[in-house]
């Protein structure tokens, strides 16, 4: 189902839904999707398998992207984005129905910064979040230097909707599968073209304003990230795992998987990540009565199955994959794009893709 929502501003915004076919939802999942992408193709997949096993799922394209008006990919504010969100997404938590369901944030790479931000507004409204390379943190390795952000703010309001920042064509290196590869890039809803400077500075503002701020999550979360990922290090993802509050966080490493686990890789593995999602979303799902709505969330009932845990994932050729530890300085042995692939760094997995 589509229809679309006006938001404060006046701006026409797309939004999309996938119901379970022969019942209610057994919770709700709310999707937020990444930089310069969209819900009602890239994410479609997500959504029907969510659908399938039994979830009501709901998306937005943000300002600017995809089907919904507004300057492409331009991001004025990046509060704007969270408020249009938090908006829909509440809409649709009031619905009769709906009420008494479970609420998971989903957000894969800029999109899980949107999630966080969504906690953070109201840290007592949503039951969980599943973060999918998530634009946490900005890795030590390429932060830019202060010289250079100095010079693009003072550019930020002359030249807003420039096209200036260089970047890698982010789509070789997301995408793992060839056939897969091919078919994002030909889907004429997401944003090939560079970063408009304004929507540059905000991610980087937007970063460093999460990662300042992950002692702050709470919320019970799951967090997945490809060993391999050149867009987003998984460094980002142990710094959430390892500084947030939360008490019931789970963290998977997935060997040789890159930054599009749910919609670059080969089958088996996307059916290995929707597998562990799954299972999770199932171990936390629940109906709730009206009184408990009132209150702050109970911590999981099996606290001790429910709780910290790094996951030592397979991909398909069922090797393990080892939790790599960050080291004193909190790095990695990898180095990741400053805005989650809107930086300089070329793939090194494959020559030709």
């Amino acid at each position: 189902m589509q229809e679309h929502v006006r938001n404060p501003r006046g701006v026409q915004l797309f939004t999309c839904r996938w119901l379970p076919a022969s019942s209610s939802p057994k919770a709700l999942v709310f999707l937020c999707h990444g930089y310069g992408a969209e819900c009602s193709e890239s994410m479609r997949e997500c959504g029907i398998k969510m659908a399938t096993a039994g979830y009501g799922v709901f998306g937005i394209d943000y300002e600017g992207h995809g089907k919904s008006m507004g300057i492409r990919c331009y991001i004025q504010k990046f509060d704007n984005l969270v408020a249009d969100c938090d908006q829909f997404f509440k809409s649709i938590c009031d619905m009769e129905g709906y009420r008494n369901r479970s609420r998971f944030l989903y957000g894969e790479s800029m999109g899980g910064a949107v999630a966080l931000l969504l906690h953070r507004k109201d840290p007592a409204f949503w039951d969980g979040a599943v973060l999918v390379a998530p634009m946490c943190k900005i890795s030590e390795k390429v932060k830019p230097h202060p010289a250079v952000v100095s010079f693009l703010i003072r550019l930020e309001n002359i030249v807003p909707k420039w096209k200036i920042i260089p970047t890698k064509d982010i789509i070789d290196s997301t995408f793992k599968d060839p056939v897969k590869r091919e078919k994002i890039r030909k889907n004429k809803l997401i944003y090939q073209d560079k970063p408009r400077l304004k929507s540059a500075l905000e991610l980087l503002r937007t970063s460093r304003d999460v990662e300042d701020n992950l002692q702050e999550v709470r919320m019970p979360f799951l967090v997945l990230h490809g060993e391999d990922d050149k867009v987003t290090d998984p460094e980002v993802s142990r710094a959430l795992y390892q500084r947030s509050a939360s008490t019931d966080k789970t963290i998977k490493l997935y060997q040789g998987m890159w930054h599009g686990l749910t919609a670059g890789e080969p089958d088996e593995n996307v059916e290995l990540v929707f597998s562990d999602i799954l299972v999770w979303l199932d171990q936390r799902s629940r109906h709730w009565k009206p009184e408990e709505r009132v209150r702050t969330p109970p911590e999981p009932e099996n606290k001790q199955q429910l709780s910290k845990k790094i996951i030592h994932a397979t991909s398909s050729n069922g090797a393990e994959s080892p939790v790599v530890p960050v080291s004193s300085h909190g790095r990695s042995k990898r180095g990741c794009s400053f805005l989650c692939g809107l930086g300089d760094q070329p793939n090194q997995q494959q020559s030709k893709m």
